[in-house]
């Protein structure tokens, strides 16, 4: 019986095995009935089992009736029956010739239940928890998803919530599984210290961070929740803000949060080493491969020589290097910076060398967690794909596109090795975000065309239907106006990286000297990048535009300008040519290299847009415009941002006898210069005192932003002092109206080009509904015949 002993204690030591992997009581038995020689059994006999017929279990074995078996089978059919995920228990015994397999089955679940939430809803947090209905039941399963709950609500800033769990027995092994939940009251942060920062102050570290201080709008934005996880994302923000100006030998040397249980609140105190700020030194590229000229190569290269030290451009050359040497036929080169310090004055000098990289290639990239976008949304995101080259350079660009898509909350992409050693498989996973909105907001404007008190309300989706879509319906009006528009853009247009879509829109208007305006109108586009900081549109517009007298002027026309409304004869004579059709073709240049659009503190943003009328309709003119801003900081202790802008635009018709509509002219807004009333500068009727819109402006105005003293920075509140000159000249309005009076010719005053200037403060405030800015200016050269407006007040942004 030795035989028999070893054979039964092989048995019982792989059981045991296999118990310190599975979940579970596990229990093998193997009872050998052969003295010498591998066992042999006539049937397979299961037991225990509810739901699994009895073949399935037999055809995850490979233990054969009539066929001889060892332990290692024994050892295998344990670990199929366990790998199924459907048994919480497998006995295996030998009883004669019979083999018996006895199983214990894994409870069913009817219902995952969820008691006591109000501020997560049911779907949330059945996203959050592994146990779903018609799964199996486990014990472990079911103590990791209390812990999951507990998380959820932790990242609301609720870490106090309490959560059990209630088992229902339902007969026929199933069961609802039920979470009480006791939801807290909500943690806040009542401050984030930094120690450790003299370069910049606190102020201007806090923007930086994604984690704010507790404030009066913290009930809407919700980024005044403490997050472990949260917290080491703001410090890899941290490091990037510091690489990227200067200081590569920054260290953040803790970042810890203490909740005051008292009080509910959390002191967020960030430890910083900021070391020495760096220029870059010598910048030179080598190459290793024969064939690769090192020379041919600098031209790419983003870094310069005295220029402040700046990782972001270090990896903008990588990646134009890679580029730039997998174009020319070296798809497996790799580009490598090696750095070096020159402590004694501060210098760092990059030699990017040029590697012929080991050969491996992209088996296949697999994607996951993707619920609702489509796998192929993600994967158009790679510059490679199944049988490239494998390009590390190329996967983190890919990570950095999708994570700026905001679909997604977290994105990760890992490598596992494939079924060949030069064979790759990418493995993509991604937690998906909510990409729908729906907003209803109000504000008040002081300018434009549709100045005093409005609401809107829109239904924005990001990612339609899971294609990575863009669409939005909105509705708005105010006293004097309405708004209607339809938006949609398709990012891949014919899968390439060109922007498709369209504007379908409706706008009234009830202009204050009487007269109204309806217009209907859609457009065409095609928006596409030339570089990362450039981007081109082109754009096919169409719209119809109707113009009418209102009624309480009483019949005021060209030809009988006694009504009771004092009207220039410039407009009515726009209004005589309703409905007036515009048809033309646009195409614009944008250069963008601002740091954060929220909040520029460096960079230029500048646009240039041609516009040309005429492919139809009753407008013929080109119109030339340009704007551009450079933001650069004055001072980074005190965060003070310097900001200079300028703009220029000429219309000129063609065709006919060379005369504008009135509404084809530029007319002046708070863009152009503050201090003057919307369309208050420029050519002027003198009889009735209406501005007529000019063919050539010139603005330009320089700025200074600053933090409010003692508001604190969650606030988003930020000052500003300016001082803003422009002119707004020419006309091209027909003077002599065919009405064969010619007492009612137009008159025009103010066509030279004449400069205004102001000065003022300002007051920007990052709000929820958006950027809302507050305007206070003074005209210190002006005309006659302008209209002021000192104050301003609107929802608008400065690019």
């Amino acid at each position: 019986m030795k035989a028999a002993s070893k054979f039964l204690n092989a048995a019982s030591a792989a059981a045991l095995s296999a118990a310190l992997v599975v979940p579970g009581a596990l229990a093998v038995q193997f009872v050998a009935t052969s003295a010498a020689e591998a066992a042999v059994v006539s049937r397979v006999e299961v037991s225990g089992n509810q739901r699994v017929d009895a073949d399935t279990i037999r055809n995850y074995i490979t233990i054969k009736p009539g066929k001889a078996f060892s332990s290692s089978d024994v050892d295998s059919a344990v670990k199929a029956l366990f790998g199924t995920g459907l048994f919480s228990d497998v006995q295996i015994n030998q009883v004669g010739s019979t083999l018996v397999v006895k199983v214990s089955e894994y409870k069913v679940v009817n219902q995952v239940l969820f008691q006591g939430n109000k501020k997560l809803k049911d779907n949330a947090l059945q996203a959050a928890v592994q146990l779903k209905p018609r799964g199996t039941f486990s014990q472990a399963t079911l103590d990791s998803d209390v812990e999951a709950v507990k998380a959820a609500y932790r990242r609301i800033g609720r870490d106090d919530a309490g959560v059990t769990a209630q088992i229902m027995e339902l007969g026929d092994n199933r069961v609802n599984v039920v979470f009480h939940i006791t939801e807290g009251d909500r943690t806040q942060i009542a401050a984030i210290n930094f120690v450790g920062n003299s370069a910049y102050s606190s102020r201007r570290l806090s923007d930086v961070i994604n984690t704010k201080r507790s404030s009066w709008v913290s009930f809407i934005l919700r980024d005044d929740v403490y997050d472990e996880d949260k917290l080491r994302a703001d410090q890899e923000l941290l490091r990037r803000f510091y690489y990227n100006h200067g200081y590569a030998d920054f260290q953040v040397v803790s970042a810890v949060g203490e909740l005051d249980n008292a009080t509910n609140k959390y002191t967020v105190t960030i430890t910083v080493q900021e070391g020495e700020r760096y220029n870059f030194g010598d910048i030179s590229v080598e190459s290793t491969i024969p064939e690769v000229d090192s020379k041919s190569l600098e031209s790419v290269v983003e870094t310069r020589k005295g220029d402040v030290y700046n990782a972001k451009n270090v990896e903008d050359s990588i990646i134009a290097l890679t580029e730039k040497v997998a174009g020319s036929g070296y798809a497996f080169a790799q580009v490598t910076p090696r750095g070096d310090r020159n402590f004694e004055n501060h210098t760092i000098s990059v030699v990017y060398t040029v590697d012929q990289g080991t050969k491996a290639y992209v088996e296949r990239i697999e994607i996951r967690g993707n619920d609702r976008t489509r796998d192929y949304v993600i994967r158009r995101e790679f510059d490679v794909s199944e049988g490239d080259a494998f390009n590390q350079v190329l996967i983190q660009r890919a990570k950095k596109r999708l994570e700026d898509l905001n679909y997604f909350d977290k994105v990760d992409i890992s490598t596992v090795p494939g079924s060949a050693p030069d064979q790759v498989v990418l493995v993509v996973d991604v937690v998906e975000k909510s990409t729908g909105e729906f907003s209803v907001g109000a504000g008040y404007s002081t300018g434009g065309d549709s100045a005093g008190p409005s609401v809107e309300g829109s239904i924005t989706e990001r990612n339609f239907l899971g294609r990575g879509q863009f669409i939005k319906v909105s509705a708005g009006g105010g006293k004097n106006s309405r708004d209607y528009s339809l938006s949609f853009t398709e990012p891949y247009f014919l899968g390439r990286r060109i922007a498709a879509g369209f504007d379908i829109f409706k706008s009234t208007r009830e202009y204050n000297n009487n007269y109204d305006s309806d217009t209907t109108g859609a457009t065409i586009r095609f928006g596409l990048p030339i570089t990362n900081s450039i981007t081109t549109q082109l754009a096919y517009n169409i719209s119809q535009e109707k113009y009418k007298v209102d009624d309480s002027c009483g019949p005021t026309t060209i030809g009988n300008p006694d009504g009771t409304c004092t009207i220039s004869p410039a407009i009515l004579d726009g209004i005589a040519q309703s409905p007036w059709i515009k048809s033309s073709i646009s195409l614009g240049l944008v250069y963008n290299t601002i740091d954060d659009m929220k909040n520029p503190h460096e960079g230029i943003y500048a646009n240039t847009t041609v516009e040309m009328a005429g492919l139809g309709g009753d407008a013929k003119f080109v119109k030339i415009t340009g704007r551009g801003s450079i933001y650069q900081t004055l001072s980074e202790q005190l965060d003070l941002v310097g900001l200079i802008s300028g703009g220029a635009g000429h219309v000129e018709a063609y065709g006919g006898d060379g005369n504008l509509r009135i509404f084809d002219q530029f007319q002046s807004t708070d863009r152009m210069i503050r201090g003057f009333a919307y369309n208050g500068i420029g050519p002027v009727d003198p009889t009735t005192g209406d501005h007529l819109g000019g063919v050539t402006y010139f603005n330009a105005s320089a700025e200074a932003q600053f933090p409010l003293p003692v508001i604190p920075e969650s606030f988003g509140l930020r000052g500003a002092v300016f001082a803003d000159a422009a002119t707004l000249y020419g006309s091209k309005i027909n003077q002599h109206l065919n009405d064969g009076n010619p007492g009612n010719d137009i008159h025009i005053a103010g066509t030279g080009l004449e400069l205004r200037a102001s000065v003022g403060v300002g007051l920007m405030w990052a709000s929820p509904f958006g950027p809302i800015r507050i305007d206070y200016a003074i005209p210190v050269k002006k005309q006659a015949s302008d209209d002021v407006q000192e104050f301003n007040f609107g929802i608008s942004t400065r690019f």
